[in-house]
């Protein structure tokens, strides 16, 4: 598969939630650190929305430390907001895991209506972008050495996999 294959096949996953007061600045604005946990539960909430859970990976021995993060911003998000947090995987191979971000400003019914739903490339994400971003990791095992997650952890690759193409993992 090609890397603009790829890119035409993105599915964005979405983690909703609404801005706390304690997550904003003197300025009344989101604290540029907060998001940078965002990207964190759209991963978190994304791999649970695609059938697996972090604590069920940590327990297996597998982790996945971030080893590259980087955010844009372009509005700042406010107290009260509802926002989603859009995650996508970028890149996927047995030893590593790309994630894109966008969190973005959402109304009320987008807020109610869009939980569970994954977006494709074709889709126009909803809302008014605020932050994109990505990040890299790497899959370590409880020693911190890397491993092949198709060994370690093959129902997770399989999941992985599925929520990077949209398709079943084709058997050889």
């Amino acid at each position: 598969m090609t890397k603009e294959e790829r890119r035409t096949e993105l599915r964005w996953y979405g983690a909703q939630l609404r801005v706390r007061y304690q997550e904003t600045d003197q300025m009344g604005v989101v604290y540029h650190a907060n998001y940078l946990n965002w990207f964190e539960i759209g991963r978190t909430e994304m791999i649970r929305q695609a059938g697996f859970n972090y604590r069920t990976i940590e327990e297996r021995g597998v982790l996945l430390p971030v080893v590259e993060i980087n955010a844009k911003y372009a509005s700042p998000a406010r107290y009260d907001d509802m926002i989603t947090i859009y995650t996508a995987i970028t890149d996927f191979s047995r030893l590593r895991l790309n994630y894109t971000y966008e969190i973005r400003r959402v109304t009320a019914d987008q807020h109610q209506n869009d939980t569970g739903k994954v977006w494709t490339q074709t889709d126009t994400l909803p809302g008014e972008l605020l932050v994109t971003g990505s990040s890299r990791h790497v899959w370590v095992n409880s020693e911190w050495k890397p491993v092949r997650l198709d060994q370690a952890l093959p129902e997770l690759h399989s999941v992985l996999r599925f929520a990077f193409t949209g398709r079943e993992e084709e058997k050889p």
